[in-house]
């Protein structure tokens, strides 16, 4: 079977509003956990083509760097961000070990065809201390995003075309704990009425 792989980054095409208010939720969700801290080093996996949530925290941090297939000019020429233009697989083993305070992968494993190597790849690559945000869709949350985008047309279908997996605590707990995340340091939670799951987990 020939596996097809995404050639555009999330909202290249444009958001729809439902996108735009997954959106707005997750970086809500992002800056309730951030408040009040500090981080100098962030990197987001999956940033997207618009890189929104980088360019909100960029004047907060001394670097941050993106990853996905394709930024817009925009986002490229804000101060002190950088990106990475290629698929998350071929960019993570060149980032360097003990180096980002804070990593993001938002609405992006159910991408991915190994998940757990990509978050190996982040406990690598996260200083001690520092913490992981994870935000994925649960199995009741693939009912009401595949009504939305097969049903409704709401939001785009290529977007659920391309999961790969659906996520409840108990999928996601050994994952994290495979990767090298200690138990102690893993805090999951059902948010949006338990559609998606979010998690801070820290590397100690």
């Amino acid at each position: 079977m020939k596996i097809q792989e995404r050639k555009s980054s999330y909202g290249e095409q444009g958001l729809t509003i439902i996108d735009h208010l997954g959106v707005y939720l997750s970086k809500r969700m992002i800056l309730q956990q951030l408040r009040g801290k500090k981080y100098q080093t962030i990197l987001d996996i999956g940033c997207g083509y618009h890189a929104k949530t980088l360019t909100i925290l960029s004047p907060y941090i001394q670097e941050g760097i993106g990853i996905d297939l394709s930024i817009s000019n925009q986002a490229k020429s804000t101060p002190n961000l950088s990106f990475i233009e290629d698929s998350i697989e071929n960019a993570m083993p060149s980032l360097p070990n003990n180096h980002f305070d804070l990593i993001l992968i938002i609405s992006v494993l159910e991408h991915l065809w190994h998940p757990q190597k990509i978050l190996s790849f982040c406990y690598e690559i996260l200083k001690p201390g520092g913490m992981l945000l994870l935000n994925v869709p649960t199995w009741r949350g693939k009912y009401f995003l595949e009504y939305s985008a097969f049903t409704l047309r709401t939001s785009p279908a290529c977007e659920m075309e391309d999961h790969k997996m659906y996520y409840s605590q108990q999928e996601m707990w050994p994952l994290l704990v495979q990767a090298g995340f200690k138990p102690s340091q893993i805090h999951l939670e059902y948010i949006k009425f338990g559609l998606n799951l979010f998690g801070h987990v820290y590397k100690s």
